[in-house]
């Protein structure tokens, strides 16, 4: 993304992808870069949720375009990424935020289920930074948000699925970082603990443990940071939990 004046990147009038933006964090997430006067491309399985957010993202101001798509098809994730790049001309800001979550013992959980996780968590995270790099070349910068969990850093009884594929988002993304960062684009992972919404895996909920805001603004954190700098990994966790 191209500076301002004071070397920080100029939100206003890019383009921001936010999977998994029907509810929750992607919900807070896609009002907070509308906020900032990005065009904003939704992404869901749920066409009703995706079309309530980008009413609200228009009310606040931007553009918005939802697009229904399940990330476990390519043909999807191609639709999406040409969707993104066609209606606004290009693609500045990814946010891989869609994530499922299945929790049983490892001699209980499905072969199905396990699929389910590496295919939404860490594949389709692979398929569109693979689809949107180029396009950030050709603007001379962007920025990737993967959205991990501190399951991704710490042992979870009871989720050894689950957390293994956000420990592989960890590395995938602590990799690609080395491989674009000299191509002025920024890849950051946020590694939250148990968030106020109904995926919270511990089923805590209330106004003392993060909110899907709190996740919000570091995205926009990482997104708008000074040219010079980076930070490649945030990890939030309530003050008073």
């Amino acid at each position: 993304m191209s500076p301002d004046e004071n070397g920080a990147p100029t939100l206003a009038g890019k383009t921001a992808v936010v999977t998994g933006a029907g509810r929750g964090i992607g919900r807070a997430i896609a009002h907070t870069v509308a906020r900032s006067s990005m065009n904003v491309v939704l992404a869901s399985r749920s066409a009703g949720e995706l079309k309530t957010v980008a009413g609200e993202c228009r009310a606040i101001g931007a553009e918005a375009v939802a697009v229904t798509c399940d990330l476990t098809r390519p043909e999807d994730i191609n639709r999406l990424i040409t969707t993104g790049s066609t209606t606004f001309g290009g693609i500045d800001l990814l946010v891989n935020n869609a994530g499922i979550g299945y929790f049983a013992p490892v001699e209980v959980m499905s072969l199905e289920q396990f699929d389910a996780m590496w295919s939404v968590n860490l594949r389709a995270v692979f398929l569109l930074c693979k689809g949107v790099i180029p396009l950030m070349e050709r603007r001379k910068g962007g920025t990737i948000v993967n959205i991990g969990s501190l399951a991704g850093k710490n042992s979870l009884k009871g989720g050894a699925g689950y957390a293994a594929t956000k420990w592989a988002l960890r590395g995938f993304s602590a990799s690609l970082m080395l491989e674009v960062r000299d191509r002025n684009i920024r890849v950051v992972t946020i590694f939250p603990g148990s968030v106020d919404t109904s995926f919270s895996i511990r089923n805590k909920r209330g106004s003392r443990i993060t909110q899907p805001e709190d996740v919000a603004e570091a995205v926009l954190f990482a997104a708008s940071m000074h040219g010079r700098a980076m930070t490649s990994e945030i990890d939030i966790r309530p003050t008073r939990p």
